[in-house]
């Protein structure tokens, strides 16, 4: 039972990651059409510096599930959160280290991605 509560956990956290993508790509699309590829490239780099770690913790956090593994659980949530968190902080180091962006556009796409992130609680509903 608690393998089937980790992959049910682990499928809404990867659906919530695939909707960030989806998201933040078409922003990302939305730039390069209008504004031209510096402002796409900086657009998906922003996209691609919130969604990666995400699904890094998607798949770190629920790695384990169930009462009889509530440390593992635990663990894991704060392992994945620590990871996410660096994991952030080297990508926005190697974008701005290595590409020439503009900056509007890859904040604009990051601000994009949490923000579905933080509202995701009204678009899935738990049955």
């Amino acid at each position: 039972m608690s393998k089937v509560l980790a992959r049910r956990g682990r499928w809404s956290a990867y659906k919530l990651v695939l909707m960030q993508a989806a998201i933040a790509g078409g922003a990302s699309v939305l730039f390069f059409v209008v504004w031209g590829a510096q402002y796409g490239v900086s657009a998906l780099a922003g996209a691609a510096v919130a969604v990666l770690p995400n699904f890094v913790f998607a798949t770190l956090a629920f790695s384990h599930s169930g009462a009889s593994a509530a440390g593992k659980v635990l663990k894991t949530f704060y392992w994945g959160e620590a990871v996410k968190l660096l994991l952030t902080i080297a990508l926005f180091s190697l974008v701005f280290i290595n590409l020439k962006i503009v900056f509007m556009p890859l904040f604009v796409c990051y601000s994009l991605a949490l923000l579905v992130h933080w509202t995701a609680p009204l678009y899935f509903k738990q049955k």
